[in-house]
C-alpha cells in the first residue's frame, strides 16, 4: 500500500488530469496449491473457470487505476470462513495481536468483510479515487451501503437473481422484473434501459441507477450495472466500468509471467503472504516503466524541446528541404544535368496549388 501510494503521488498523479475518474478495482482469483497437503490454512475453494473445487486460496486483491496504469494496493489470501472447508488450520503458536495473527484472522473472514478492510486502508492512506468497481460476485445492497459510508461511490455489475431486490415504484423488485416493466430504448443505443431505484438495507435507502446494457457476447441477452453516483450519465457509467478489465490483465500477467504461486513451495502462511507482494512489486516496476515509455509527458524537458522544434519548422519549410535534398542527390548521382533538373523542378511546381507555388518560391 505504501509503495503504490508513493508511485501514484510522485510518478502518475502529476501526469493525470484532475477531471479523470480514478477508481479502485476489487476482484479475486484462484491461488492454486492443488498438490499440497500441509500448507497452513489450505482450503477447498471453488474455481469459477472449471466449475470445480480445488485446493488453495482465493486471492482477493484491491487495485487502483486511472484507466491507463493499474497498480495493486493490497491483497488477502482467503482460506475459508467454514472450518469444514479448511484442510489445514492456522498455526497455534502465533500471537493473535501480531500482524501475522491479524492476517490469519482476516483470511478466515468472509469476502465482503475483507473488501471493506482493504478499502478502509486505502482511504486512510489517501489514495486518490472516487469510485469502486467490482463484478457481480460481490454486489449486494448491504455492500453498496457500507462502501458508500466509507466515502466511495460504487459502479458494479448486478447478478440477475430473484434474491437481489431494489425498491422501484414503491415495491421491492428484482432486476428482471424491473427490466420487463419498463419500455426499452430503440435503435443502436449504448444501453437498453436506465432506471433510478433505491438499495434498501436495514431500513436505510440509498438512491442508485440501474443501467441495462446489451450483451455483445450473447444476442438477446443484457447485463445490468448499478451506480451510486447519480451525477454520471449512462455512457459515463459504462465507460468507467470498462476500467475493471485492468485487474484481469493484472492477474494474467502475475500468473503467466511473474510466477505467482509457482516459485515458492512454502507451507507457512506468512511465507505465502510475503511472496505475493514480491510478485506485485515486480508488476509495479513493469507498469511504471510502461507508463514512462507510452506517456510522452513523462519525458519531461526533452518533450518540451521537441515540441518547440516542431513549432519552429513549418510544413512548407520541411517540403522545401526535402526537394533540395532530392535535387542534390540527383545531381551527385549524375542522373540528370543541371538544366534537366531545373526543368523537372519547374514541372513539379507548376502542378502544385498556386498558394504552395508562391510559398515554396519564397522558401527557396
Amino acid at each position: 500500500m505504501l509503495l503504490s501510494t508513493a508511485i501514484i503521488r510522485q510518478a502518475i498523479e502529476p501526469l493525470t488530469s484532475k477531471a479523470r475518474r480514478n477508481v479502485h478495482i476489487i476482484d479475486d482469483s484462484l491461488f492454486s496449491r492443488n498438490r499440497s497437503k500441509k500448507v497452513e490454512l489450505l482450503a477447498r475453494v471453488y474455481d469459477h473457470v472449471s466449475g470445480t473445487y480445488v485446493r488453495g486460496f482465493r486471492m482477493l486483491a484491491l487495485g487502483w487505476s486511472d484507466g491507463n496504469t493499474f497498480l495493486p494496493l493490497g491483497h488477502c489470501l482467503l482460506s475459508s470462513a467454514s472450518k469444514q472447508q479448511q484442510l489445514q488450520g492456522a498455526s497455534s503458536g502465533i500471537d493473535p495481536r501480531s500482524n501475522g495473527g491479524k492476517q490469519r484472522k482476516l483470511a478466515q473472514s468472509k469476502a465482503p468483510e475483507v473488501v471493506l478492510t482493504l478499502l478502509r486502508e486505502a482511504h486512510e492512506a489517501g489514495v486518490p479515487a472516487q469510485h469502486v468497481l467490482f463484478d457481480l460476485w460481490f454486489c449486494s445492497p448491504a455492500l453498496l451501503h457500507q462502501i458508500h459510508e466509507i466515502g466511495y461511490d460504487v459502479i458494479a455489475r448486478v447478478k440477475k437473481s430473484e434474491k437481489m431486490h431494489f425498491l422501484c415504484q414503491g415495491r421491492m423488485q428484482d432486476v428482471k422484473s424491473i427490466y420487463r416493466a419498463h419500455a426499452k430504448r430503440r435503435g443502436r443505443s449504448a444501453y437498453l434501459l436506465s432506471v433510478q431505484v433505491e438499495a434498501v438495507k436495514d431500513g436505510k435507502r440509498l438512491p442508485v441507477r440501474l443501467v441495462f446494457v446489451r450483451n455483445k457476447a450473447k444476442r438477446g441477452d443484457y447485463l445490468v450495472l448499478v451506480s451510486t453516483d447519480l451525477s454520471l450519465s449512462e455512457e459515463e457509467i459504462i465507460q468507467t466500468y470498462g476500467k475493471r478489465w485492468n485487474i484481469e490483465v493484472f492477474f494474467k500477467m502475475c500468473k503467466s509471467y511473474l510466477k505467482l504461486g509457482k516459485e515458492t513451495r512454502a507451507i507457512s502462511y506468512d511465507a505465502l503472504t510475503a511472496h505475493t507482494p514480491i510478485v506485485f512489486t515486480r508488476y509495479m516496476m513493469l507498469a511504471l516503466e510502461q507508463r514512462r515509455n507510452v506517456d510522452e509527458r513523462s519525458i519531461g524537458e526533452l518533450f518540451l524541446l521537441t515540441i518547440d522544434e516542431l513549432e519552429d519548422l513549418r510544413y512548407l519549410d520541411a517540403l522545401a528541404m526535402l526537394l533540395k535534398l532530392l535535387m542534390d542527390c540527383a545531381r551527385d548521382a549524375e542522373i540528370l544535368d543541371k538544366e534537366q533538373l531545373n526543368q523537372l523542378l519547374d514541372l513539379f511546381l507548376a502542378r502544385l496549388p498556386h498558394l504552395w507555388q508562391r510559398c515554396l518560391k519564397q522558401c527557396t
